[in-house]
């Protein structure tokens, strides 16, 4: 079998290591489609995965990378044919099943999606699971009935990869939007994805308190913890807030207050196993409304070889928007 190259993370005795090497295709795990990959993308779980900060990897060695676009292969799966264009975001891919920041991927085929008409690979992957997630918490905010005429929605972690996306999506679909923050460099940034206002992330990371100001009628956020707590206390009546990330805590120090006074709603999103059906509303949606010269704008293309070299500046925030891994 032919060896190709990927980014391994294993561990030994000294520890957890990363390294770029040759993997020999045998070593590949089970699925019915393997797919020669041209575009991965650098994720905040791919971050800590590589570092080592969260034990997100569940078997070593493992190829990281939850996400990745490409060309079939071989497939034995009825969907998809050689030559066909694919997507991959989550099922555990790059955590218990070897990922994409290599040139080769065999996952199963019911994981994968077409890729979307009118998308290129790269720009698939300029969008990504961050941009994918983002998507997702949009829809979840329209199902529960919020429209642009309730009021602001806030996204926080707004200069991140899910927050960069979700500020252009937002503003598509007609909303005013407050962009949070805590790098102040990026207020033109996001003012250009479609941000109307800019709150600073310190407003949203004292202590919460059960209830405050209503400020917004939805939110996306991105960040978790003290920051989520104190966005449902000062979310509307009636409104709702859509939460996809934890990089600022699992803990939730809120209370009942803002739920059972105001009929706020936490909508949790879950990117990682959503079924077909709306999963492919979300890519659907994403080709059809993000603004691709706004998409070039939030993302930044490497080579493979330099993305082991990004996964500590993610973790510090960093990086803005979305990092795009060119393999082929």
């Amino acid at each position: 079998m032919a060896a190709f190259k990927a980014w391994v993370i294993d561990k030994g005795e000294a520890g957890q290591t990363l390294a770029l090497r040759d993997v020999d295709e045998a070593d590949l795990m089970e699925g019915d489609v393997t797919v020669r990959v041209s575009h991965s993308g650098l994720n905040y779980k791919d971050g800590l995965a590589m570092t080592g900060r969260m034990p997100v990897v569940r078997r070593f060695p493992m190829i990281p990378g939850i996400d990745f676009t490409g060309t079939v292969e071989t497939s034995s799966h009825p969907d998809y044919r050689p030559g066909d264009a694919v997507v991959l975001t989550g099922w555990g891919v790059g955590e218990t099943h070897l990922g994409g920041l290599a040139e080769r991927a065999r996952v199963r085929g019911d994981w994968l999606v077409p890729l979307p008409e009118g998308l290129s690979p790269a720009e698939a992957m300029a969008i990504g699971t961050a941009g994918y997630t983002a998507m997702l918490a949009l829809l979840a905010l329209e199902r529960h009935g919020l429209t642009p005429e309730a009021g602001p929605v806030l996204v926080t972690g707004a200069s991140g990869g899910v927050g960069s996306v979700a500020v252009a999506l937002s503003k598509h679909a007609g909303w005013h939007v407050i962009a949070a923050t805590g790098r102040s460099g990026e207020a033109d940034y996001l003012r250009e994805l479609g941000a109307a206002e800019i709150l600073e992330r310190e407003a949203l990371a004292g202590e919460p308190r059960p209830l405050g100001k209503e400020r917004w009628a939805a939110a996306i956020d991105a960040v978790g913890g003290k920051v989520l707590a104190n966005v449902l206390s000062m979310t509307r009546s009636g409104g709702a807030v859509a939460a996809c990330g934890n990089a600022g805590g699992m803990d939730l120090p809120s209370s009942v207050a803002p739920f059972i006074l105001r009929g706020v709603a936490l909508l949790g999103i879950n990117s990682v196993t959503t079924p077909q059906a709306p999963r492919r509303e979300a890519w659907a949606r994403l080709a059809r409304d993000l603004d691709r010269s706004l998409l070039a704008r939030m993302s930044e293309s490497v080579p493979l070889a330099e993305a082991g070299g990004r996964a500590e500046r993610l973790l510090a925030g960093q990086v803005r928007g979305r990092t795009v891994v060119s393999i082929a």
